[in-house]
């Protein structure tokens, strides 16, 4: 056992018990008497245990010792000298005074020495910006309270050993209030609230898991921001716990995992192009609100997160800008597409896909024969178009039959053309009846073709073939064209040469792309205003 003689530099604390604690336990006795002096109960403890008080000149070890009125105590505490080696770094530091320091942690520094992080921690930049903590022993010297190393934002340090005891208290009695930003996975209701507990992962050790009977655990979130397309949500959370990752376990537990959270759920894999964008879990200890232990002023702080939080943003949001092209019979929606084909855009086109659908054996072809037989979908030869278009003629009934039956086909497809260039710029669609299929709400941009009435009739007369009357039907199962062309974003004009449509064709990317541009930045700054309230 250690005793004082062992210690070369030491103080000593003197007292007589006095008549009200006549009876009482030596550590609680002594814990009272050097709460001023910033001595904590469980260091007490270790001092008895240590040898290093003494009960009328006589050492006691033993922190359960009944003492009464007029005994002497004596208390030689050890002058600390603190192993932490100070280390260069940046520690941005958001309010100081004489008792402690608020700080705006940056994500992958770890807060304090461990065996998996001896040095370069936070803890060993203080020591050399702030040589004061080192006056505290042990390997935390001012810490009270932690985030991840991958977590950035709002810390509180203690400057003095009084103070970390008293701010101990207020964490412990919960009368601290944190707030942190996370960037999630997927769209959490507006707001709800969490009380699960939480320990280790039974089945992965260095996890922590919602697990039954374990440490209690509380947190509350309201979803400031949703993406429409369901990427990503922005959500301000409580927590009135200090469980280890608990934010992340509790997020993950409901189904919103963090993005860039590989240990719970919200990781990206290595060859994603969002793998750059999302390298820590994306959480930030954003409000942090307290009384100052010392004058009891209220204090509160908002941090800002880091750009990686707005970079990842863009880059969500940059999905692709799903751009149809609309028109009426013969306006030239088709020669439009080839020359955005020819520029790289990527483009589908609806005429084409119908024509794979009724090839001989296709799903197209399946549907239709089993509704009209034979007569539409013949053996061994595709979709009898003419049959096809006879029916629908007939009744409306039998028009709308078809477009239930090859619409969902046509829908599939295009689904899968958008997910396939989601990491593109934008892509174009070619859907003729966009309007009247209520497709237009599942697109981010119309674009209209429009040609003079005249150029369109002789186009369908001389090079499909048609009838005045064929025409004339085609037409009255769609909007008017002045209806269509007003409910479009961008409208190009194809009554000249292909060297003037191909100009057009060149003004629409640009447009398209300022458009992709503005949506982002409106994005991005309402997002952004959200986090500086």
């Amino acid at each position: 056992m250690t005793t004082p003689e062992e210690y070369s530099d030491f103080s000593k604390f003197e007292l007589l018990v006095p008549t009200h604690a006549d009876g009482s336990r030596l550590d609680k006795n002594l814990g009272d008497a050097l709460k001023n002096e910033a001595v904590s109960r469980e260091k007490v403890k270790k001092l008895i245990k240590d040898g290093l008080v003494t009960i009328d000149g006589k050492i006691c070890k033993k922190p359960n010792t009944k003492i009464f009125s007029g005994m002497k105590l004596t208390v030689s505490m050890p002058v600390v000298h603190n192993t932490i080696i100070p280390e260069e770094g940046n520690i941005d530091i958001l309010h100081r005074d004489d008792d402690l320091i608020v700080i705006n942690k940056e994500a992958g520094l770890t807060v304090h020495p461990c065996p998996s992080c001896p040095e370069g921690t936070l803890v060993h930049r203080l020591a050399h910006s702030i040589p004061e903590i080192t006056q505290m022993e042990g390997f935390r010297p001012g810490i009270v309270h932690r985030i991840d190393k991958d977590t950035s934002g709002l810390l509180i340090v203690a400057l003095n050993e009084k103070t970390r005891l008293a701010l101990s208290e207020k964490f412990a009695a919960r009368t601290i209030s944190k707030e942190y930003l996370a960037l999630v996975h997927g769209t959490p209701p507006a707001s709800g609230e969490i009380s699960e507990p939480i320990g280790r992962d039974p089945k992965m050790k260095i996890r922590m898991a919602v697990v039954p009977n374990a440490k209690e655990a509380h947190s509350e979130y309201r979803t400031l921001y949703s993406d429409p397309k369901g990427k990503f949500s922005l959500v301000a959370i409580k927590i009135f716990t200090g469980r280890t990752h608990q934010i992340r376990v509790h997020m993950s537990h409901i189904g919103y995992p963090l993005w860039g959270d590989t240990l719970y759920g919200g990781g990206v894999k290595d060859d994603s192009p969002l793998a750059p964008f999302a390298s820590r879990q994306m959480l930030h200890a954003w409000k942090l609100n307290f009384e100052h232990p010392t004058t009891n002023a209220t204090m509160s702080f908002t941090c800002q997160p880091p750009e990686d939080f707005t970079a990842l943003i863009e880059r969500l949001t940059l999905s692709v800008q799903r751009v149809a092209l609309t028109g009426m019979p013969g306006c030239g929606k088709s020669v439009v597409l080839s020359a955005l084909a020819e520029k790289g855009i990527a483009t589908w086109s609806a005429d084409a896909v119908v024509h794979k659908l009724y090839e001989n054996g296709a799903d197209g072809w399946y549907v239709l024969r089993g509704r009209f037989g034979t007569d539409v979908s013949p053996d061994d030869a595709p979709v009898n178009r003419r049959a096809l278009l006879a029916k629908m003629q007939e009744k409306q009934s039998s028009r709308n039959e078809v477009e239930q039956l090859i619409h969902p086909l046509l829908r599939h497809d295009l689904m899968l053309f958008w997910k396939k260039h989601a990491a593109d710029p934008f892509a174009v669609a070619e859907i003729p009846l966009l309007h009247e299929s209520h497709w237009d709400r599942e697109v981010d941009i119309i674009a209209g073709v429009r040609c003079d009435s005249e150029a369109r009739q002789g186009r369908l007369q001389n090079i499909r073939g048609w009838s005045d009357d064929l025409i004339a039907t085609m037409e009255s199962w769609q909007w008017s064209e002045e209806n269509k062309m007003n409910a479009c974003h961008i409208i190009l004009e194809n009554n000249g040469t292909l060297e003037a449509l191909n100009k057009s064709v060149d003004k629409f990317i640009e447009a398209v792309m300022r458009v992709r541009a503005k949506k982002l930045q409106q994005t991005v700054e309402a997002i952004t205003t959200l986090w500086s309230e």
